[in-house]
Order: C-alpha cells, then structure tokens, then sequence
C-alpha cells in the first residue's frame, strides 16, 4: 500500500507528463497572436512547451521558483535549465506580453479600459534617482518613508 505522499507524487507525475491543457491552449493562441502581428516570428516548439510547464508549474507550486519547478517535474528538468531558458532564450517578451494581453481581453470580450501594471507596494531604495516616477510614500510596517511608483 502507497503512503499519502507517494500517492501525491504519483498524481503530480501523471499530471505533469504533459502541461495542462488550457496553459497549451493559452500558448498556441498566444503564439498564433505573435504570428499574425509579425507574420515572420512565431515561438518554437521548445519554447511554446517551455511557456506551458511553467504556467502548470506556477499553478501547482503557487509560486515562481525554479527549485520547486525542478521538484515537481520530478527531475525531469533541472533548476538550472528552466533559468537558463528564462534569461537566455530569444523570447521577445515585450511581444510576448502585449500578444497575451490582447488574447485575453478578447477571451473575456473587454474592448475598453486602462491596463495598469502595479508594482506600487514594492519599496524601493531610499535613492531612487534613475527610477522614472517614483516618489516617497508612507511605509505602514515601518512608520517611515520608501521610494515607490504612482
């Protein structure tokens, strides 16, 4: 008889032999978004697959961590590889995010609004200088001052 933590290893096994499928769904629309902007330019088969198993990975690990990507593949991708994908690949990412932008305000039929992209909650070093648009805001946990955005 399996213990409970085999049994869960066994289940994530199974599900990650193959990404889910509305990740793959997500990145064939994605890429065929990029295609018909740049007729030329597409995502390969390695990178679409890339793209697919790390949003399975982030959905499962509740997290975006190339140890636990590595753990729940059950070694079958290495810590080391999913990073290298990340900062070496020839993704265009600014291409990449405005593409998946558009899929999904098509997907949920959104034709006006203002995309805003909030990282104001992040502090910032005190010395903010060659940050655009930053400015001091109270820190709640501190009582004192940080740099942050708009």
């Amino acid at each position: 008889m399996l213990d409970s933590r085999a049994v869960l290893l066994l289940r994530i096994w199974m599900l990650l032999k193959e990404p889910l499928d509305f990740a793959q769904d997500f990145i064939k629309s994605v890429n065929d978004a990029i295609k018909l902007e740049n007729p030329g330019k597409s995502l390969s088969r390695t990178q679409c697959y890339w793209l697919s198993f790390c949003i399975t990975a982030i959905i499962l690990t509740n997290s975006v961590c190339w140890i636990r990507f590595e753990k729940i593949s059950l070694g079958r991708f290495k810590a080391s590889s999913l990073s290298w994908m990340f900062r070496r690949g020839k993704i265009c990412w600014e291409r990449l995010l405005v593409c998946s932008v558009r899929v999904l305000l098509k997907k949920y039929g959104i034709h006006q609004g203002t995309l805003v992209l909030d990282d104001s909650d992040r502090a910032r070093s005190k010395n903010t200088k060659c940050i655009a648009y930053t400015h001091q805001q109270k820190d709640k946990k501190t009582g004192g001052y940080v740099m942050g955005a708009i």
